[in-house]
């Protein structure tokens, strides 16, 4: 699928592998062998190889049937895909949250990608909707609306997805698989709760 789309999107911009090539910092025969197959662009290669040629990644890869390009609107409106660091685990300390597990990067189109971070979810807590290994996409915020999915930190405990739900003076954090128990917190224990931010998107990944 890459490959065509590749041979397809350059084509259509009237650009010869060499012209491609040059305008990417990489070797005509570096492009000869994406178009053949034979190798794929590295992550931060292939979001410029998307800009240069007006289409998203995902496009590229295969991931999404229209281009933007074609007419179709990006996620969260008209942004440029940006790299967004990609960490397995979330911890409070001193007040604050400590992001932990370098998974490296992965791309989404916000408008503000410092304040956006992936998670990547453990356990089958959220099944069906959510399966282990999905990465979850984040903006970092101090605090959720009743309903929002968010990763929230419970004490000395790692981040947690779960849906967030206030009732009176308790917060429920409550899992999607009906196997689980949700969570009541109330009282002097909200002190230990930490929001890390709210879930915008979900996806698989591995």
């Amino acid at each position: 699928m890459f490959p065509e789309r590749l041979k397809e999107l350059r084509k259509e911009k009237g650009l010869s592998q060499k012209t491609l090539s040059q305008q990417l910092g990489v070797t005509q025969q570096a492009v000869g062998k994406w178009e053949t197959g034979r190798s794929s662009p590295d992550p931060s290669t292939l979001a410029r190889l998307a800009s240069l040629l007006d289409t998203s990644a995902d496009y590229l890869l295969g991931l999404d049937v229209i281009s933007p390009a074609g007419g179709a609107g990006r996620p969260f409106g008209a942004y440029a895909e940006s790299p967004i660091p990609v960490i397995g685990t979330v911890r409070a300390g001193y007040g604050s949250l400590a992001f932990e597990e370098d998974y490296g990067v992965e791309y989404a189109c916000v408008k503000d990608p410092a304040n956006y971070f992936y998670l990547v979810v453990k356990g089958d807590s959220m099944e069906p909707r959510i399966q282990d290994g999905d990465l979850a996409l984040v903006h970092r915020q101090p605090t959720l609306e009743n309903g929002d999915l968010g990763v929230i930190v419970f004490g000395e405990g790692e981040g947690t997805l779960k849906k967030y739900l206030q009732r009176g003076n308790a917060v429920i954090l409550q899992p999607f698989n009906p196997a689980y128990e949700p969570k009541v917190i109330r009282g002097e224990e909200l002190n230990q709760l930490f929001i890390a931010g709210k879930v915008v998107e979900t996806k698989a990944k591995w």
